[in-house]
């Protein structure tokens, strides 16, 4: 296992990163627009640093040159992620955010050529956003086999029905990617399949964007699909393979997620300690502390490891894939979460009152941080999901 980095791949590093001074963090000091149903993509400001993006070719490095990114191997997207991840506007700024990036995966992988003409170009180079609709309010979002969404096959069509909430993104979208039962019959891994359905299709109704700790203009939206009518032309893969297609978007997904983690775990580990050698209290910097001390070494540690996991599971993915990587994946996606917890909740101790408001970004990122804990799988799940394979091989001796 080698996590050397390539000279290109440092040097692609050192210019996102100014890229990033340049373009990206001012955006966190404009006044954004919420997005709106039917409304635009992305708001003006980030649609012009995308376009400086794409001169610079600094877009969709998630995805194969074929399918229209930059196609960088998971072990050097590790690196590059990290850089984006330390601000929220990071990702959208060169095409590769959440949850688009997953469907655009999972399009380029099991969709037609029909399919990828009409979505998967105009998704992939920024024209269009896309949602994922797979939890549902009523059962619980850590285990799929209980979704009751349905979609009944009518002809050529099927008919949808299914009330969904946290389709992140909905908002300013064009489609969803729904994960709804077509198979009630079959065993609970292959009763589920999915669907693209166009978000202005009679019967889709955007209810609201879910206000999260908060954050009043957030778009986790919860939307009723009420006997919406698709073509049989929009489902994803076959029939019954949802499961199979969902785990497949949520492996590589969930280690994306922990790649960002680093960069905001490394901005708020940075603002730390600039703090804590600037502000003085009870006769010496804050840095002069024990307690500060600890933290700082404490937090540099976490962070070191939570990379290390990281490169191991994104370098497992390269050599076994998203499947072989099960455990690894897993392993970093609760401990990145904890990692990413812990460290800014250190930087807002140490900023003080400062530190809960909304003139540095700690606050912003302390609340993301604390819903890195449940989506993509809450860490129980991920834990349990590791405990049983190590089990397993004990019960098998």
């Amino acid at each position: 296992m080698d996590f050397s980095i390539p000279s290109e791949i440092s040097e692609l590093v050192d210019n996102v990163s100014r890229f990033m001074d340049e373009h990206v963090y001012p955006l966190e000091q404009e006044h954004h627009e919420p997005l709106e149903v039917g409304g635009p993509a992305f708001p003006q400001s980030v649609k012009r640093v995308q376009a400086h993006a794409k001169e610079l070719g600094y877009w969709a490095f998630h995805l194969p040159s074929e399918a229209g990114g930059a196609g960088l191997p998971f072990m050097h997207y590790v690196f590059v992620n990290e850089v984006l991840g330390r601000s929220a506007y990071g990702p959208s700024c060169v095409g590769s955010q959440a949850p688009d990036s997953g469907n655009a995966e999972i399009l380029w992988k099991w969709g037609t050529e029909e399919q990828k003409t009409k979505w998967l170009g105009r998704l992939v180079a920024g024209d269009i956003r896309s949602c994922f609709s797979m939890t549902e309010p009523e059962v619980a979002g850590s285990d799929p086999k209980l979704l009751r969404g349905n979609a009944v096959r009518d002809g050529d069509d099927y008919i949808i029905n299914k009330h969904a909430w946290f389709s992140s993104g909905a908002h300013g979208a064009d489609f969803a990617i729904v994960m709804a039962v077509t198979n009630p019959d079959e065993s609970s891994y292959q009763r589920q399949s999915m669907l693209i359905v166009p978000l202005d299709a009679p019967g889709v109704n955007i209810q609201r964007g879910i206000p999260v700790m908060g954050e009043e203009h957030n778009h986790h939206a919860e939307i009723w699909y009420e006997d919406v009518r698709v073509p049989a032309s929009n489902l994803l893969g076959a029939e019954g393979a949802g499961f199979l297609i969902a785990q497949d978007r949520l492996g590589p997904g969930r280690i994306h997620h922990c790649m960002r983690w680093l960069g905001q775990a490394q901005r708020a580990f940075e603002l730390m300690c600039e703090r804590a050698v600037l502000r003085e209290a009870f006769g010496s910097t804050l840095a002069r502390k024990a307690n500060i001390q600890d933290w700082i070494a404490e937090a540099r540690a976490d962070i070191l490891a939570a990379r290390l996991m990281t490169l191991n599971a994104a370098w497992k993915i390269d050599q076994a894939g998203p499947g072989g990587a099960r455990e690894e994946i897993s392993l970093i996606k609760f401990f990145g979460a904890k990692v990413l917890h812990s460290v800014i909740d250190k930087a807002i101790q140490v900023h003080g009152a400062a530190g809960i408001t909304e003139d540095i970004p700690l606050s912003a990122m302390y609340r993301s941080a604390r819903a890195a804990r449940l989506y993509d799988g809450p860490d129980e799940v991920h834990k349990m999901v590791v405990a049983r394979r190590i089990l397993n091989q004990y019960e098998k001796a």
